[in-house]
């Protein structure tokens, strides 16, 4: 089986389907997304899909964009069971007790596999550690963090040691890790929970060196649409 470990949902959720079909994938791990840069039809479009993805990554919980998105997901998972492997995400940045309850209602309570993919804002990685304990108290739901840019070196060490005092949890850091991707593959070679995946890897040596390191714990992952 041919699992793609990160994508998003797409509008034609059709278009999606057929692109799996002719990458040969079987099963896609399949994330709520807020934007939705496969809508583009030119440059300017695309800057205003793209706002809604730098609102994310700059912090903005967007509660009704959550909620949307979620709708979204859950339609897709309902129109192909076999195909999709629904996670859900929480907004960072509440009390312990809020996302303890929003994981038990939006990730638990829909029957999903893990929680992501979270956005934390640049050098605010500790957000993180609330999920990770609500994920750690319902046995363990892997969590995927966005890795790339605006992540910075210091969230990787911040995500590498919030792994390790939830050993647990599998953490997963897409994208690679993005240009700190060395540093990415020497934290996880030293935490048994902590994962990669492949996603928009932006040259092939940090692919080979990251299956050659971590064999066991780096997935292939496409991030579509992006």
């Amino acid at each position: 089986m041919i699992l793609d470990a990160h994508s998003h949902v797409h509008d034609p959720l059709g278009a999606h389907l057929l692109s799996l079909d002719d990458a040969g994938e079987h099963r896609t791990v399949l994330f709520p997304t807020r934007a939705h840069p496969e809508r583009a039809t030119d440059l300017d479009s695309l800057h205003e899909e793209m706002g809604a993805l730098e609102q994310a990554l700059a912090g903005d919980s967007g509660d009704d964009g959550f909620a949307l998105a979620l709708r979204e997901l859950d339609e897709a998972l309902a129109a192909h069971p076999d195909r999709f492997l629904g996670f859900g995400s929480v907004p960072l940045g509440h009390p312990g007790a809020e996302i303890a309850a929003r994981v038990e209602r939006d990730v638990t309570g829909r029957g999903l596999y893990g929680i992501g993919e979270l956005t934390p804002p640049p050098n605010r990685a500790a957000l993180v550690e609330p999920v990770l304990r609500a994920a750690n108290d319902h046995a363990g739901l892997p969590v995927v963090v966005h890795g790339s840019a605006p992540t910075t070196a210091e969230d990787l060490r911040t995500l590498a040691q919030l792994a390790a005092r939830y050993p647990k949890v599998p953490l997963i850091i897409s994208q690679l890790a993005g240009a700190h991707w060395m540093l990415a593959i020497e934290l996880a070679r030293a935490i048994p929970n902590l994962h990669l995946d492949l996603s928009t890897a932006n040259i092939v040596l940090a692919v080979r060196l990251a299956v050659h390191e971590l064999p066991t714990r780096t997935f292939f992952g496409s991030d579509a649409p992006y």
